[in-house]
């Protein structure tokens, strides 16, 4: 059987006395695009930052294709094939495209056979190949990413996972601030991804685009799990029932009262 390109098992995550996550597991294939969602405090950025190295679980498992981790930082869990594409987008703004992507990793080349240089000529094809392979429309590849619309930098976010062949990507409310036209190329550079072989964590609100682009989705409430289905199987309404805790309730009450009619 083949293991799941990422796999979340028993996560708990405190801050002080707060439980933040409480026995969180979810399980992503390679080229499947799995929806997150939750009401704000429902533990979903958290998620994200525990599988993306940003903080470190206080007990349960994330193993990437069958392997244990360990992540101790972001840069661990990026060098193991989990990109995260923010909603603040993490770029450098008043650097150009090419530099975003191969930011800390650029190429380069010796002149002379000795003295080391920028090889901004690799930089510039292989940023040009990758803008046609998901169909940006980013017309000049040295503009600064502070110059690009919002649509524009999540393509350069995007083509950065591409070129150092993520595995995992995490995708946190990538069209929260975008414009209908450019939300509609971003849903489609998310299939993209998926349908190169990177599974997908979609984080977002908008229920229409999370059952139009997902394969499946998880409702968390309140730091824990409380639903997963794929998304042809489910609805806005009964999605909306699990976000509120409404059908958590209704289940937890079926519970009780079913073990109240089992006393004698």
């Amino acid at each position: 059987m083949t293991s799941p390109a990422l796999a979340v098992t028993g996560i708990q995550k405190r801050f002080g006395a707060v439980e933040v996550l409480r026995d969180v597991s979810l399980a992503v294939s390679a080229g499947e695009v799995l929806g997150v969602v939750g009401d704000n405090g429902a533990g979903k950025s958290t998620l994200m930052k525990v599988i993306s190295g940003v903080y470190r679980p206080d007990s349960g498992s994330v193993t990437l294709e069958g392997r244990a981790t360990n992540f101790r930082t972001p840069r661990d869990a990026r060098n193991a094939g989990i990109e995260t594409i923010y909603q603040d987008l993490a770029l450098a703004d008043h650097l150009d495209v090419g530099a975003n992507i191969f930011l800390g990793r650029e190429p380069m080349r010796r002149l002379g056979g000795v003295l080391p240089m920028l090889d901004e000529a690799k930089i510039h094809g292989e940023v040009a190949a990758l803008l046609a392979r998901i169909e940006s429309h980013i017309p000049d590849p040295s503009t600064r990413v502070l110059d690009l619309s919002g649509g524009q930098r999540q393509a350069v976010a995007i083509a950065r996972a591409l070129y150092w062949k993520a595995r995992i990507v995490i995708m946190d409310e990538p069209t929260a601030a975008l414009a209908v036209m450019e939300t509609e190329n971003v849903l489609k550079m998310a299939r993209q991804l998926g349908s190169e072989g990177i599974g997908v964590l979609f984080i977002g609100h908008n229920l229409v685009e999370i059952l139009g682009v997902c394969d499946r989705v998880m409702v968390m409430y309140r730091g824990r799990k409380v639903f997963d289905a794929r998304c042809e199987d489910t609805d806005q309404t009964e999605l909306i029932r699990y976000m509120t805790g409404y059908a958590d309730a209704q289940t937890n009450n079926k519970s009780t009262n079913t073990k109240r009619e089992e006393q004698p």
